[in-house]
This record gives C-alpha cells, structure tokens and sequence, in this order.
C-alpha cells in the first residue's frame, strides 16, 4: 500500500472532477470523513470554486494499484 487509507478523523476519499463531459475525470484532491455522505458534503464544499460538469469521489482503499513503484 502506498498510502494510507484512514486516519483517526476518518477515511480518506480522493475526489477527481472534470469541466466538460468529453474531458476525463482527474484526480483534484483529497477529503477525509466518517462516512459517504460527509465526504459528498466535504467535497462539494472545499472543491466548489471551479463549475464541475461532474465530481465523484472513491474511498482510497477501494483503488486498486495495477503499477507498483520500483
């Protein structure tokens, strides 16, 4: 595991958003929470200052590694 995917506030989501819908999703940051819903909040409040044509976030525990680091 490269990073850790919790600390004692709560787990760690990464939230990844785009402008335009033909644009892929890049990762913008990080919000940490005791659960999805707190997350969903967290995001769209710290990350709110661009328009998002579409913002998800992904528990870091849940992303699966297909490259480690040598």
């Amino acid at each position: 595991m490269l990073h850790p995917t919790k600390t004692r506030e709560g787990d760690i989501y990464e939230v990844f958003a785009r402008f335009r819908p033909e644009e892929p999703l890049r990762n913008i940051g990080t919000v940490v929470a005791s659960d999805e819903s707190l997350a969903r909040m967290y995001a769209l409040t710290l990350y709110n200052e661009w328009n998002w044509s579409r913002m998800i976030i992904v528990p870091r525990e849940k992303i699966i590694p297909v490259v480690e680091p040598r």
